[in-house]
């Protein structure tokens, strides 16, 4: 008898799902690297400089989130700091250790980065209200552990 986890392999609707998915995804990034590029940014720094916008981080912490190593977090790092966009702090729990934060400029270019992405903003408008509703239930449905 066929698992669950089989039956969706095979199923030409799940797999066609999938395929919207990752295209979806593509297109998040394209156009994130598009947003990006207009504030002289990588796709990296922009990612972090977003994160950071969130809450101050540990550098440890940033490196898990972008899944890359802990030197590569701390060039990112030092150019948006050179930048002004972000400060390290020492950790208000452990002073031991020394946290990124965003600075007012780095949160405005954070802001901006994330009212920029243009590709899901006019398919979704053409939504309604509930229909939105909907895929974002199913999205967080599908994220959830």
């Amino acid at each position: 008898m066929a698992t669950p986890r089989q039956t969706a392999r095979t199923d030409p609707l799940t797999m066609e799902v999938v395929e919207l998915i990752g295209d979806v995804v593509a297109r998040f990034y394209e156009d994130y690297e598009d947003a990006a590029a207009e504030h002289a940014l990588t796709g990296a720094q922009a990612r972090l400089l977003s994160l950071l916008s969130l809450e101050p981080l540990p550098m440890r912490k940033l490196a898990r989130k972008l899944k890359c190593e802990p030197s590569n977090v701390t060039g990112i790092v030092d150019r948006l700091e050179s930048r002004g966009l972000v400060e390290r702090r020492p950790d208000p729990t452990d002073r031991r250790v020394k946290v990124a934060a965003a600075t007012d400029e780095g949160r405005r270019i954070a802001r901006d980065l994330r009212e920029g992405l243009r590709f899901a903003r006019e398919p979704l408008a053409g939504l309604s209200a509930e229909e939105r509703g909907s895929l974002r239930d199913l999205l967080r449905r599908m994220l959830a552990p």
